[in-house]
């Protein structure tokens, strides 16, 4: 880690400290992710591990309140927190102190923060969603905000706003993924995030999700509506599938690895007859060893080229 804050001119000790911390969070609970982070440049890295850090810093309050505290009234502190942290370009939080300086750095935009801390909010009060319309409204600020947030540290090769609705819809590829390997877990917490009208087209509502996760099994109208969820979730990953050759070379190595892991959970789940009841889906680790290592090579080949690149921009203005 020290190189790579070393890379991103990050040498302030204490903010040193909160982007380590950041980056052990992400570690410890975002391996899938955590792994394409790795393919990055070291200096887009501390980046991407604060605004991770951040995200899971909050969820957690809403996730993992211990009994007998207030989730709303921490998830309020922090939100002014945060804002405050963003007008003074400082905080002395150890995670605020690095998402606080990422935004600064990058000029990542206020509402976009708003946007998130919104829905950590809803999931305080909200236990399902009626339509996509209103699934909708979550997830751009639960995960398309984070795919807007990622892109300045990305770079694009165009005009970020032409790449923007490819970030966004990647986040939502994957919040969606973790909707479907997630049910279980989600009921346990007293939330569905599935659309209600689209469960019951095929028969499906609370109780019946609620009677398959007591039993462990997938119920054949529960299958059957967990396949349509699973094929709107394809058609987002072809869509945001799009938009890797929008991002800097530099950046398109991580970006496709993290899209088929991500992905394959979906093949998984698949595979698995949607029994999202009786275990939860991963990608084994030789699988995901080999797809870092071929994202690894690639990432090396535009790092090559970058330089490459930079040296004869800097000879040709030499000479010009």
């Amino acid at each position: 880690m020290t190189g790579a804050l070393d890379a991103a001119g990050i040498t302030e000790p204490r903010l040193r400290e909160a982007y380590v911390r950041c980056r052990r969070l992400n570690a410890e609970h975002g391996r899938t992710y955590y792994l394409a982070t790795r393919l990055l440049t070291k200096a887009q890295r501390p980046a991407v591990h604060a605004l991770y850090g951040f995200a899971r810093f909050a969820d957690d309050i809403v996730d993992s309140a211990p009994p007998g505290s207030d989730p709303a009234s921490r998830l309020e502190a922090l939100s002014a927190e945060l804002f405050a942290g963003l007008d003074s370009g400082r905080s002395d939080d150890p995670v605020l102190a690095a998402v606080v300086d990422t935004a600064g750095r990058y000029g990542i935009r206020r509402d976009l923060f708003t946007a998130f801390l919104d829905s950590m909010r809803m999931d305080l009060t909200v236990t399902g969603y009626a339509d996509r319309a209103a699934l909708d409204r979550y997830v751009y600020g639960s995960a398309e905000v984070i795919g807007l947030q990622m892109l300045p540290v990305l770079g694009t090769v165009g005009e970020p706003a032409e790449a923007a609705p490819y970030a966004a819809a990647l986040g939502k590829a994957f919040q969606l993924t973790n909707f479907l390997r997630d049910v279980a877990e989600d009921l346990d917490r007293g939330r569905v995030y599935l659309p209600a009208d689209e469960l019951a087209a095929f028969g499906v509502d609370r109780d019946l999700l609620l009677w398959c996760h007591r039993n462990g099994r997938t119920d054949p109208r529960v299958r059957e509506a967990l396949a349509a969820q699973h094929a709107t979730t394809r058609e987002i990953y072809a869509y945001a599938r799009d938009g890797i050759d929008r991002l800097h070379p530099v950046s398109r190595p991580c970006i496709a690895t993290a899209l088929v892991l991500y992905s394959e959970i979906l093949d998984r789940i698949e595979a698995a007859g949607f029994a999202v009841f009786a275990h939860r889906a991963r990608v084994g680790r030789a699988r995901r060893a080999r797809l870092a290592l071929s994202g690894l090579a690639r990432a090396m080949w535009a790092r090559r080229g970058r330089r490459a690149a930079d040296l004869t921009a800097a000879a040709t203005e030499r000479w010009a």
